[in-house]
């Protein structure tokens, strides 16, 4: 049975990031640290070769994409995009933390949800049907090794939820730049879904 080897990256440093702020649907920028950090991953060669590349939609993967796989053509999968964090956008935890909506929200649960944002139920869905379109893609292309660029809250929801080994969402942290490599297969995939945490990129 043929596996197919999907390399999943978050993107470089904003301003956002470096100033604390949840910025899931905020569209901002690689900051110039954040560009020059992915420009030294790629000089240190800690990026494979892949046969396509998949984006989320935001401006902060594009432009990381576009540093470690210029000669590629994108294809944008919107599912994989950040949560969207609501009215918490654009805010830092000490803005938030005395507000009664963000302590229940971070208590966690399928059905926490930001004011006017997205339920981590709804999140991990998305993140699922995401996947589901690049892997049934990389199929249908026959490409067997690909990279996807996106953020790091849908990298350890879809390793925590549906990786195996299994693991806490804390177990699949990763830096700007940095990522995992996946395995997926048809026989998980459709048992599941599920597919195989092979390991880190850095």
């Amino acid at each position: 049975m043929k596996n197919y080897y999907l390399y999943l990256i978050r993107h470089g440093l904003t301003q956002g990031n470096l100033d604390g702020k949840y910025i899931g649907q905020t569209d901002l920028s690689l900051c110039p640290e954040g560009a020059k950090t992915i420009r030294d991953f790629v000089v240190a060669d800690i990026y494979p070769e892949v046969g396509k590349v998949y984006s989320s939609p935001l401006a902060r993967c594009l432009e990381t994409a576009e540093i470690i796989y210029p000669e590629h053509k994108l294809m944008i999968v919107d599912e994989i995009s950040e949560m969207n964090f609501g009215e918490f956008e654009g805010k830092t935890q000490a803005q938030l933390r005395d507000l009664r909506e963000y302590t229940e929200w971070l208590r966690g649960g399928p059905d926490a949800r930001p004011p006017k944002g997205e339920r981590f139920e709804e999140f991990s869905l998305r993140c699922i049907e995401g996947l589901d379109t690049i892997f049934n893609d990389m199929m249908r292309r026959d490409v067997t090794r690909a990279a996807c660029i996106t953020h790091g809250g849908v990298i350890t929801n879809l390793l925590s939820g549906f990786g195996l080994p299994k693991g806490k969402p804390a177990d699949f942290m990763c830096g700007p730049g940095e990522g995992f490599e996946i395995i997926l297969s048809t026989f998980l995939w459709q048992k599941g879904p599920a597919f195989e945490i092979s390991g880190k990129l850095v």
